[in-house]
């Protein structure tokens, strides 16, 4: 099939759509490094560093996965495909339960 170039309205809802998922990752990310910087060793020091590697991991695959989507979609817009499956959802679901577990942890302790 021949590529055709999509309406523009549905390249700026995909590019929208992958800002969402940047900004999530950007979040993500200051609260790893702040976690890192701010607070105090008053719990434990290897549950933060846990918390804030679980933040940052998680922002970096998040940013990888909104690329790697966007182009995804884009590329079956042009083809005039479906929509391809994704499994970004679920990853941020797990990520976001993994660090409120730690989170938890942290404050019960």
């Amino acid at each position: 099939m021949i590529d055709s170039e999509p309406d523009y309205r549905f390249t700026l809802a995909n590019e929208r759509t992958f800002l969402a998922w940047i900004r999530t990752a950007l979040a993500l990310l200051a609260a790893g490094v702040a976690v890192g910087q701010l607070f105090t060793a008053t719990h434990g020091e290897s549950l933060q560093q846990v918390l804030g590697i679980v933040c940052i991991t998680l922002a970096t695959t998040i940013a990888l996965g909104a690329f790697v989507r966007w182009r995804q979609v884009q590329s079956a817009m042009r083809r005039g495909d479906p929509l391809p499956n994704s499994s970004m959802v679920r990853l941020t679901v797990g990520g976001v339960c993994a660090a409120a577990i730690v989170c938890g942890t942290l404050v019960l302790t």
